[in-house]
């Protein structure tokens, strides 16, 4: 398996002006997370406006992806939903050649009980010819993977479940799960932040790294938060972060990167451009931070 520790960038997908995805625009962008230094890119995750992309879309950026990356980097790719069958029926038959593990997010919508969710990941990790990382992401999900939830899964399947995306929002929860998994007999679970603003906080509570929106533009900033855990540097980059998420993601992440010259400023409905307010605003504080 190989080593997933560190920095991950949760990559968007850039978009032409009739909507089409910009191929040349996605180059740069990987040209700009192996110049920052980042470990690995999560590929065709929810950052990436997945759920609006056709299945032949997906096929393409995930297969130019691996072309393009050649090895550089490992990649983690998104695969999840709330149909359980579907996602297996996915995992069985997906080309997974060049990819070091799955990203799986909690079924949506449906809000099942603890019971379902174990259920759920049970049923992809007996199928997942990859490693798997869970991801909890309540606030998208309408559903939260419990702690104790999350280690009975691993301990049914510790030979699968290679780590966990946390997003709950909640540092309370993630330092409990970190206290439970480091005195599980199997040991091993990484558990990962899945919030730039978290990041800092849960390296320095034995975090594994962080899966990151920021580092689409900031990679070598990102890398910093989890390299150093710096608590400083997670305070001073709060505004920006909190900017980024204001309007929704990735609205906020793709007006930084168009700003920096590397996407257009485009997204699919029902997703929209940040509005003038909220550009300005980023422009401003990236521009205190002389970081453009």
């Amino acid at each position: 398996m190989t080593d997933l520790h560190g920095l991950g960038t949760a990559l968007v997908t850039p978009f032409k002006n009739d909507g089409s995805i910009d191929f040349d625009a996605l180059k740069r962008l990987l040209d700009k997370q192996i110049a920052g230094k980042v470990d690995y890119i999560v590929v065709l995750g929810t950052t990436g406006e997945v759920a609006t992309l056709s299945e032949g879309e997906r096929l393409q950026v995930r297969t130019f992806i691996k072309d393009y990356i050649a090895g550089r980097l490992p990649l983690v790719l998104g695969v999840g939903g709330n149909n359980t069958a579907a996602v297996c029926e996915t995992l069985r038959n997906a080309d997974l050649d060049g990819f070091s593990a799955i990203l799986s997010v909690c079924p949506y919508y449906n809000k099942p009980s603890q019971e379902g969710l174990f259920r759920h990941f049970c049923a992809i990790a007996e199928v997942s010819p990859l490693p798997v990382i869970l991801y909890n992401v309540p606030g998208r999900t309408g559903v939260n993977l419990l702690p104790e939830t999350v280690m009975r899964i691993y301990e049914a399947h510790p030979d699968k479940i290679y780590g966990i995306k946390e997003a709950s929002g909640n540092i309370e929860q993630i330092k409990h799960l970190i206290s439970l998994a480091s005195h599980s007999p199997q040991g091993g679970l990484l558990v990962i932040s899945g919030d730039d603003g978290f990041a800092a906080e849960v390296m320095k509570a034995g975090g594994a790294g962080l899966i990151s929106v920021l580092s689409n533009a900031f990679p070598e900033e990102a890398g910093r938060l989890v390299r150093d855990a710096d608590l400083r540097l997670q305070a001073e980059m709060a505004p920006l972060i909190s900017l980024l998420f204001k309007e929704g993601n990735p609205s906020g992440i793709k007006t930084v990167l168009a700003q920096q010259g590397v996407i257009s400023n485009i997204l699919r409905l029902p997703l929209v451009p940040n509005s003038p307010k909220v550009r300005i605003e980023l422009a401003d504080e990236l521009s205190a931070k002389r970081w453009l």
